[in-house]
Order: C-alpha cells, then sequence, then structure tokens
C-alpha cells in the first residue's frame, strides 16, 4: 500500500504553510478503498486549487495513479473554509 500520507505531504505541503495542513487517512477493512481528507489554512486555497482547479487536479491524478497501481480506488476530500467540502475521487 503506497504512503499517501507522506505523499500528499510532498504534493500539498510546498503550496501551504506547514501548521495549517491536516490528513486524515481511513481505509476499508479489505484495503481496497481509501479516504483521504485534507484541511488547510483558507489563505492558502487559492495556492492549493490553483487557476481553475488545476493544481488540484494535478495532485489528485499524481495521488490516484499511485492507488491504481496499488490496485485501490483513493477518494479525496478537502475541507475549505465554512466547513464546505470538496470532493474528489474514482469509484
Amino acid at each position: 500500500m503506497p504512503d499517501y500520507k507522506a505523499l500528499a505531504h510532498l504534493l500539498i505541503e510546498p503550496l501551504v504553510s506547514p501548521a495549517g495542513l491536516q490528513m486524515d487517512l481511513e481505509t476499508t477493512c479489505a484495503g481496497q478503498k481509501v479516504w483521504l481528507r485534507l484541511a488547510f489554512d483558507p489563505k492558502d486555497r487559492g495556492r492549493v486549487f490553483g487557476r481553475g482547479g488545476r493544481t488540484l487536479q494535478a495532485i489528485r491524478q499524481v495521488m490516484m495513479a499511485a492507488a491504481q497501481l496499488a490496485g485501490q480506488s483513493l477518494h479525496i476530500e478537502v475541507y475549505g473554509d465554512g466547513g464546505e467540502r470538496h470532493r474528489e475521487g474514482r469509484e
């Protein structure tokens, strides 16, 4: 199983204030589905999402490729300010 937290740190940490990044990782019992929940300081939202969401999409593609190689499906949830949630994933 890939180290999704380490990969997410590598890809996202340069874009956010270090203390503001929070992650939660959850897998099913069989390990086939993985949920990664991200939260960061709202002021870093523009850097993480990028223009038109392209930066977040690129991060998502790298993470999904790692999951696919491991035979897993990865679901990424990004929590922003005001409790809003942005879901990315593949069924």
